[in-house]
């Protein structure tokens, strides 16, 4: 029995073998394992956009320092907005604009407007002043709250520097401002200084006229500034002519209406046919003329150039006549002429 199970087995696995073997079977043997194949995945790159930082530029603040021994010194140009007595509204608000150069050395750094006396008006006791280097000009304004009773009111202010000491305006230390409250109307008149005007006219270009503004305070300080420079140089005063004032003060409306500065008047008129026009019969005659800044700037400009400085401290010259206009529409402002002369 036992023999017999070895024989089917060995006759079963000769079967097997001889199939596995047929020559007319096909048999394909299966694989081990089974890789499967995936399409190849197409990996972009695409780089981060980066959105430049701007640069900031920071400006170096210059620090703007007073020179050693620096003096100060300011010209009232003109009056910007509410001329001498205005008429305003009672409680009405406003603001009142001077405009001012800076004539001194020292540069106005932490310079101050203070009110100094008369009618408040509710103006600050003092206010700031913008930077202003020498020879700049500047806007000063203080806001005002206009009486409740009708009547004239004026307030007066200083112009202070940094140590709290009081800057010289010309010759003058206040300035102001005038208003009337109520009542009837007054005309405002136009004050480029700190002394009262008046009014004259013109011709202007082809025969029309222009309202300018005089200063008799201006023409007598510019008189005394120019006495002060010659007797620093030892020489005499000049004497005040009337002939020589009428020329000059004639030339200096017709550069106002003209807007000009120039010796010829818009006439073809010379300085030399001017003064004799005038009546005038010296011997010897000569003319000095600025515009814009008033009498400190057009003195520091006459005593920096050797022809006016010249014309000032000209020995031979014993008398002189000062000619000034000023006219809102002018590109200068003010006009300066002076006429020098000797008998």
């Amino acid at each position: 029995m036992f023999k017999k199970l070895i024989l089917i087995s060995a006759l079963i696995l000769t079967s097997c073998v001889s199939v596995a073997v047929d020559s007319n079977l096909a048999v394909t043997a299966a694989p081990d394992f089974v890789t499967a194949t995936l399409p190849p995945t197409k990996q972009s790159f695409v780089p981060a956009t980066l959105v430049p930082t701007p640069e900031v530029v920071i400006t170096p603040t210059i620090a703007i320092t007073s020179p050693p021994n620096c003096n100060d010194g300011a010209v009232l140009l003109r009056d910007v907005t509410i001329q001498d007595n205005t008429q305003v509204r009672a409680n009405e608000k406003f603001t009142k604009t001077w405009e001012f150069q800076n004539t001194g050395t020292c540069p106005w750094t932490n310079y101050t407007l203070v009110f100094a006396a008369g009618d408040q008006m509710g103006a600050p006791l003092s206010a700031p002043i913008a930077v202003t280097v020498p020879n700049e000009k500047a806007l000063v304004s203080v806001d005002l709250t206009a009486p409740a009773a009708n009547g004239t009111y004026a307030g007066y202010f200083t112009l202070h520097n940094s140590a709290d000491k009081i800057v010289p305006i010309g010759v003058e230390k206040t300035f102001w401002v005038k208003v009337v409250v109520g009542g009837s109307a007054i005309v405002p008149t136009t004050s480029s200084g700190a002394s009262p005007t008046q009014s004259g006219s013109a011709p202007i270009g082809g025969g029309a006229n222009c309202n300018y503004s005089q200063n008799a305070g201006y023409v007598n300080q510019i008189a005394s500034l120019i006495n002060a420079e010659r007797a620093n140089a030892g020489l005499s005063a000049l004497n005040v002519n009337a002939q020589l004032a009428a020329s000059a003060q004639g030339h200096a409306a017709d550069m106002a209406c003209n807007n000009m500065i120039s010796h010829t008047g818009s006439d073809g008129s010379s300085s030399s046919s001017r003064i004799h026009a005038s009546g005038y019969s010296g011997s010897y005659s000569e003319e000095i003329i600025y515009g814009g800044g008033g009498p400190q700037a057009a003195m520091s400009w006459w005593m920096s150039d050797q022809i006016h400085h010249d014309a000032i401290l000209n020995p031979r010259t014993s008398e002189l006549g000062v000619g000034y206009a000023y006219f809102s529409n002018g590109s200068y402002g003010d006009y300066i002429a002076v006429d020098f002369g000797s008998p």
